[in-house]
């Protein structure tokens, strides 16, 4: 399996129209309101899509060098993803068969009673541990997902989204600087000021909505975009 190459994945995010603007602002599940949006249940909902985009993530943890043994999906925006990644990489390893490697779901809710392995999980959080997030906003869920590892005892490696808005947290922080103090380095595949800009040029909003978005991202995002 070739290399990942970054401008490659872009290009799959915008040719799959993942990010995309809105005539009217939505209401994010951070609580905050948005003139465009990152919406990857399109590929989720597609075999072959799904397939592509565990290749890419395989690629991308081998371009960081990260040495795991199970990935494990955020629900439920990952979830699809984390168990076709686990798969198609797992049977490429020597020594696949009965028992050599985990698959790993969250449950959409946990369970009221038992062990926290069973609560929050079906399958066990054994070995080293990547995360997976679709889209991180202000890292909530995935600052729960890792919660729930961490109760069940698991060693978590890395934590990667696979687009980053690169919003800015209340207290100011990043996602990468809050997933950080839980003692778990965070990557992205992709952000927002590398996406905007390209899904301008093919969407061509209006001046108002583009407007609407730099003013966005100028009160809430890391990083300021200017949209051609």
């Amino acid at each position: 399996m070739s290399g990942f190459s970054r401008e490659s994945f872009l290009n799959f995010i915008i040719e799959n129209q993942v990010v995309g603007f809105f005539d009217k602002p939505v209401t994010l599940k951070s609580g905050r309101e948005s003139h465009w949006y990152v919406n990857w249940r399109t590929v989720a909902g597609d075999a072959y899509l799904t397939d592509e985009l565990a290749g890419f993530l395989i690629q991308y943890l081998g371009s960081k060098d990260i040495k795991f043994d199970t990935i494990y999906g955020v629900p439920d925006g990952a979830t699809k993803l984390g168990v076709v990644a686990q798969m198609k990489w797992a049977k490429k390893q020597e020594g696949f068969g009965k028992g050599s490697h985990t698959l790993l779901m969250g449950r959409g809710a946990p369970k009221e009673h038992g062990v926290a392995k069973d609560r929050f999980f079906l399958g066990d959080p054994a070995g080293r541990i990547v995360v997976v997030e679709d889209v991180t906003t202000t890292g909530g869920s995935l600052i729960g997902a890792i919660g729930a590892l961490k109760e069940a005892g698991a060693n978590i490696v890395a934590a990667i989204g696979l687009t980053n808005r690169l919003e800015k947290r209340d207290d100011g922080t990043s996602v990468a600087d809050a997933v950080g103090d839980l003692g778990v380095e965070y990557h992205d595949m992709s952000t927002a000021c590398e996406l905007l800009p390209r899904v301008s040029l093919q969407a061509k909003p209006t001046d108002e909505i583009k407007k609407a978005v730099e003013k966005e991202c100028e009160e809430n995002s890391l990083n300021e975009v200017k949209l051609p």
